[in-house]
């Protein structure tokens, strides 16, 4: 029976009139209903016709998690007093409870990926609605996107809806052709901030890690809560580590019960928390509890303030989830679960001052995420660039180009971009591409079992207590009875079934699990895409270019026979080859090029070679951090990672000499290494240069002289300009052929160029050919005759003035200072003590201005020397009065 009264008290109700005209007349709308209005469960039942308004339909909602999907369905099929798997199912991977008579079917937005690329025009499906759209997660945008391709090209009366409490509304109606807006009025009871910053600062979330000093303040406002306040206690953390620690440091609350709900909690915990408890409960949960699910009993929320986000380092070829500050948005929608059904309290453990700098909104997974299942989505579409697909954000190029890399090297997709049936049949299997790979290419007969309880491993993320060597993970899940172990046995089967002869079977209906609903057709041989359809795809069995994957026919073959432990690494490595690691010192070198170390402890510490599956790049570190890996061989190194295998010769600049060796290397591992005996000439030369651009023309000989001539051409190119030359390094570099030859082509190591005369080739830049070079010393003499004989050498390290260092006496008689180039040289007047007494670029001023306090001050202290009223008119000297006076 129809619980009406639970139906008739649901305020989404007054906005179905406009939601039906806004379906019917443009068939697409854009509904925004605050959290507990009823979106999730009284809209897709009317869009149906099941509460005996309207037409009939079927109708798919889209939930970005499990959980919801789940806890949609039930919630859904209890209003219409049925169990789940009548008229109202759903199906999550490795999940599926749909009646052959049902109308409303609750999916996940991976599995609406699945089908829509099985099935483009969701045969026999009226409406979709996406909610919860503002998350931005990655799988809802694309299947908005697709779903709006199939609406333009295929089938116009497909109904979209795109339902989120919070969101960009104008965006998501432009997005589907200026959609109406329909907005819920919600029930909205009044919820107090509470501000309860932690008494000492802590420490900034960086990768996974969270200040446990913030963990213990969540914990103590968590008491303060149940102390302060009636009701459940909601609190939010970012992840299922930090659960378990605050569940830890809560201990025995007595008759209060602590439950933690997350993605891997079992379903009889995450049906405790969703159905109404006796007592008081603390709900510890991470972002699934933000939206979708209502708590009941809920009357307080503890938010830490932080969630988890996925991140990428293009750069280190390393992906994982980080934690960050929660946005404002975010806050918004966790105070809201105090308020669901009475007034509420929010306790917040950032300061009031801090909430104004917190992003407004959540980072769009498209912008920050591994993109590799997004663009082999794209290609199996028949949009390779997803340059026609209908997206908020454009998937960034550079994420995009890396994306298409990993691609071509499984063999997912050709040279242009373009899905292989092999890249159609990883798009099927559920699984990240890169773990696709590992299973259909390490299995092989009698190992299927195996290889799919490792790339199961894979697919989610461990619980810490597993460790970080993956074999002993594998055992410890076979072990285990907790929620993670049955849900990896479930895994584990649908992927065995994918990979021996049932791999055709849609990721979305698990071979344990009775179906007993019906599937769309499957449609592999064309792909629909805006302005590309429809597009072939390419040989399923074409072999990439490389050679790193087994043939169809063998695929799996050169595994077989092998361990358990071989197995796991051999499956680690087919998944991350380009992190296949080597020993080297005290870290690990990956193939990429990265360094990585092991945890202290590790099992693994000491291994010759490992395979990284997860690492990440801990705060000051230059250094990867290895968090989960496998030990391998190097054979399975070489077979892992063959696309990176080359062997050449090197004739490069290394080490401040010129190394010639034959190289065998694994991208950035040296397998083995011998000297060149004879290097070919040309490279040898090339090195050299390499060498002089690194370290500069310091390597060759330069002598006092060769010096000085450089700062002369210097200083005439910078005043007369062509014809002399510009002999900084950049410009010697350009014409390195003209004047260093033919002693550059005879270097062969460093000792060679530290016997080339610089000034002796230096001079062959000289304009000889004009005749201005026989000018030099008229321009840029290397010494200038002063009034009492000397010759002083002129200093020409400052190009824009030469200097004349000399003491002051000598210059007596000299009325102007000397002029080189048309530059007046800046003469340094020297005491008697060698110490500069006067600088001026004009004599003429200092004779007549400058000269009488300059005698003043010296005359006293240098009485043997003359000091002339009259300098201008004085016979120079380098003497004393009493060596003038015996002259």
């Amino acid at each position: 029976m129809i619980r009406y009264d639970a139906l008739d008290a649901l305020p989404v109700r007054g906005a179905l009139p406009g939601l039906h005209d806004a379906l019917d007349g443009h068939g697409t709308a854009v509904l925004v209903a605050p959290p507990g209005t009823g979106k999730t469960t009284l809209v897709p039942l009317a869009l149906a016709g099941l509460l005996g308004e309207g037409p009939a339909r079927r109708v798919v909602v889209a939930e970005p998690r499990r959980i919801a999907a789940r806890a949609a369905a039930r919630r859904m099929a209890w209003l219409l007093g049925e169990k789940v798997g009548h008229r109202v199912g759903y199906t999550v991977r490795g999940e599926r409870v749909v009646g052959r008579n049902a109308r409303v079917e609750v999916v996940t937005t991976g599995v609406l990926l699945q089908r829509l690329q099985r099935d483009q025009e969701l045969a026999g499906v009226d409406v979709v609605v996406l909610d919860e759209c503002h998350e931005r997660h990655l799988d809802a945008d694309t299947a908005a996107a697709f779903l709006w391709d199939v609406r333009e090209t295929l089938r116009p009366e497909l109904r979209l809806v795109a339902a989120s409490a919070t969101t960009d509304a104008e965006g998501w109606a432009r997005l589907l052709g200026g959609a109406p807006v329909i907005e819920a009025e919600g029930v909205s009871h009044p919820v107090e901030v509470v501000w309860a910053p932690p008494a000492r600062p802590v420490r900034p979330p960086h990768g996974m890690r969270v200040d446990p000093a913030l963990l213990t303040h969540v914990a103590s406002v968590v008491r303060r809560a149940l102390a302060e306040r009636a009701g459940d206690v909601l609190c939010f953390l970012p992840g299922v580590g930090e659960i378990a620690r605050v569940a830890g440091q809560l201990g025995d609350l007595g008759d209060v019960k602590v439950l933690q709900v997350h993605g891997r909690a079992p379903a009889a915990v995450q049906d405790a928390v969703l159905a109404p408890g006796r007592g008081r409960r603390v709900v510890l949960a991470t972002s699934v509890a933000e939206s979708s699910l209502t708590v009941p009993g809920v009357r307080v929320v503890v938010d830490s303030g932080l969630a988890r986000e996925p991140r990428v380092d293009h750069a280190r070829g390393l992906s994982a989830l980080a934690t960050v500050r929660a946005s404002q948005a975010a806050g918004r929608q966790r105070a809201g679960r105090a308020g669901r059904e009475a007034p509420g309290a929010v306790y917040r453990c950032w300061a009031e001052a801090e909430d104004g700098r917190l992003p407004r909104f959540p980072a769009p997974e498209i912008k920050v995420a591994d993109l590799t299942a997004f663009a082999l989505q794209a290609a199996c579409w028949g949009d390779p660039d997803a340059s026609g697909l209908a997206l908020l954000d454009p998937p960034p190029q550079g994420a995009m180009a890396a994306a298409r890399d990993v691609l071509t090297a499984v063999g997912a997709v050709d040279p242009a971009g373009r899905a292989t049936s092999r890249g159609l049949r990883l798009a099927r299997l559920g699984v990240h591409p890169r773990l696709g790979r590992a299973l259909l290419d390490a299995t092989a007969p009698g190992g299927a079992e195996r290889v799919a309880e490792v790339v199961a491993l894979l697919s989610e993320e461990l619980p810490r207590e597993y460790g970080d060597d993956l074999a002993a993970a594998l055992r410890a899940a076979r072990r285990g009875d907790d929620p993670y172990a049955s849900r990896w046995r479930t895994e584990s089967r649908r992927l065995h079934a994918a990979a021996t002869g049932a791999g055709d079977r849609p990721a979305d209906e698990p071979p344990a699990e009775t179906n007993t609903g019906t599937n769309a057709g499957t449609n592999a041989g064309t792909k629909t895409g805006r302005g590309h359809r429809p597009t072939a795809v390419t040989d399923a069995d074409a072999q990439p270019r490389s050679d790193h994957r087994p043939a169809a026919e063998h695929r799996g073959a050169r595994w077989a026979g092998a361990g358990e432990d071989a197995v796991v690494g051999v499956v680690a490595a087919l998944a991350f080859p380009e992190r296949v690691a080597r020993l080297d010192g005290g870290s690990y070198l990956m193939v990429s090029g990265t360094r990585a170390e092991l945890a202290e402890g590790s099992g693994l510490r000491g291994v010759p070679w490992i395979a990284v599956a997860v690492a990440d790049r801990p705060l000051g570190r230059g250094h990867a951090r290895v968090r989960l890996a496998a030990a391998v061989d190097e054979d399975v190194a070489r077979r892992a990672a063959a696309a990176l295998h080359e062997e050449r010769e090197e004739v490069r600049w290394a080490g401040g000499d010129v190394v010639a060796r034959r190289v065998e290397r694994l991208g950035a591992v040296e397998l083995t290494v011998r000297p060149l005996a004879d290097p070919d000439p040309g490279r040898v030369r090339d090195a050299v240069l390499d060498g002089l651009r690194q370290e500069g023309f310091r390597l060759l000989r330069w002598s006092p002289d060769a010096e000085v001539l450089r700062l002369r051409l210097a200083f005439l190119h910078r005043h007369l300009g062509e014809p002399w030359p510009d002999v900084g390094d950049e410009a010697l570099h350009a014409r390195v052929e003209e004047w260093l030859e033919p002693e550059l082509g005879r270097a062969r190591r460093r000792a060679d160029l530290a016997r080339i005369d610089a000034g002796q080739a230096l001079a062959r830049l000289l304009p000889w050919a004009s005749g201005e070079a026989a000018r030099l010393d008229e321009l840029a003499p290397e010494r200038i005759t002063v009034p009492s004989g000397s010759r002083i050498r002129v200093d020409y390290t400052d190009p824009q003035r030469p200097v004349l260092a000399v003491k002051l006496q000598e210059m007596f008689g000299m009325r102007q200072s000397p002029v080189l180039a048309g530059v007046p040289v800046l003469v340094h007047l020297l005491s008697p003590a060698g110490r500069p007494a006067a600088v001026t670029a004009d004599l003429a001023s200092f004779w007549r201005d400058g000269y009488k306090g300059v005698r003043a001050e010296l005359r006293g202290r240098y009485p043997k020397h003359p000091w002339p009223e009259d300098p201008a008119t004085a016979e120079p000297t380098r003497h004393t009065n009493a060596r003038l006076r015996r002259g």
